[in-house]
């Protein structure tokens, strides 16, 4: 396998661990958003989010937090943070090993991360809720 966080986790590559658990690693991003940039990453390799076993996906998020709180208890500047997981390559994956970022954010740290809003008038509530119908009918 030639995924580059699985050389991380088998210490074949460097990083600036921050966070390691038997089923996780949190490291700075080598491409920060902003100083303090996070990524934390399932010691199994998998591509996608839903591939996580549930348990997998709830503990990168409670090491999300450990994480977030102690940065902001250090000494980086921080206001906010914007906690994203992109799941495949036409979200902007680009390591496909799933992993969920935290990006310290601050008033005026020149960073912008949201959504275009659509027009109000392309989703009226009854497509809205045509579109729910489809998601509910695959919940398991």
């Amino acid at each position: 396998m030639n995924c580059v966080f699985c050389k991380i986790i088998k210490r074949e590559l460097p990083a600036s661990i921050v966070y390691e658990d038997e089923t996780c690693l949190g490291f700075l991003d080598i491409h920060p958003i902003s100083e303090g940039h996070v990524l934390i990453i399932p010691k199994e390799h998998k591509e996608r989010f839903t591939q996580l076993d549930s348990k997998v996906a709830g503990h990168l998020f409670q090491v999300g937090q450990i994480i977030l709180a102690a940065i902001e208890k250090s000494e980086v500047r921080i206001e906010g943070a914007n906690l994203f997981l992109s799941d495949g390559v036409v979200a902007g994956q680009e390591v496909m090993h799933s992993h969920l970022h935290i990006a310290p954010r601050f008033e005026g740290d020149g960073q912008r991360v949201g959504f275009n809003h659509s027009d109000p008038g392309e989703f009226p509530r009854e497509r809205l809720d045509r579109i729910a119908t489809k998601i509910r009918n695959h919940i398991v």
